[in-house]
């Protein structure tokens, strides 16, 4: 567990310089892939810390709903 534990929290710092790496970069996309990141990272906490992986399958589809309908929001604004 503690192995699963460390990998999962090292995937999510490299997600978050990744995050700030594309933010110093000034090109076309930089806003979108960002909040791709940020998306991953919402997925890899909720499922892995918070153990939504072991929930209903209904939260499991409502969360990723949630948060798919909210990235959309954010980017067409």
């Amino acid at each position: 567990m503690e192995r699963t534990f460390n990998i999962t929290w090292l995937v999510l710092i490299g997600l978050t310089l990744l995050s700030a790496v594309f933010a110093n970069l000034d090109f076309t996309y930089v806003a979108t892939i960002i909040l791709g990141l940020s998306f991953l990272k919402f997925i890899g906490v909720a499922f892995f810390f918070m153990e939504l992986k072991k929930a209903n399958a209904f939260w499991k589809v409502l969360l990723v709903a949630f948060l798919t309908l909210l990235l959309v929001v954010v980017w067409a604004v």
